[in-house]
């Protein structure tokens, strides 16, 4: 059975879900994430802005079941624009360091609060 959870240091979820999932023997799967702010106020901003306090955010869930970048093994980047990609990428890449998990990219019509940029993560306990 899955049991889901909440992470302190992240913001709320906006709608009726949890930060993430975790279920015996598989991986912690954690809901996209956007440039919000512990209050819930969307921080807005450039790809690069908006990537960088994704991550802030990703890394607040990671922690919360004892996880961190480097036990992701897949992400989907979710970008309004594939013209924010070069930006996007060059934040993922300074959060990631030398750790590549893999990846896939896509350009959507619209995201929540109107975010540029939303990231999910599929991460492995050791």
């Amino acid at each position: 059975m899955p049991t889901t959870f909440l992470a302190e240091g992240a913001p709320a979820a906006i709608g009726p879900y949890s930060h993430g999932a975790v279920c015996d023997g598989m991986p912690v799967f954690l809901s996209g994430q956007i440039a919000l702010d512990t209050a819930g106020m969307f921080l807005g901003g450039s790809a690069a802005e908006q990537t960088t306090a994704v991550f802030r955010n990703i890394r607040a869930v990671l922690a919360a079941q004892g996880l961190t970048l480097n036990d992701v093994v897949k992400t989907t980047v979710y970008l309004t624009n594939m013209g924010d990609f070069q930006e996007m990428n060059a934040v993922y890449g300074s959060e990631f360091g030398d750790h590549r998990p893999a990846r896939t990219t896509v350009e959507v019509s619209r995201l929540p609060k109107d975010a540029i940029v939303e990231i999910e993560v599929i991460a492995c306990k050791r």
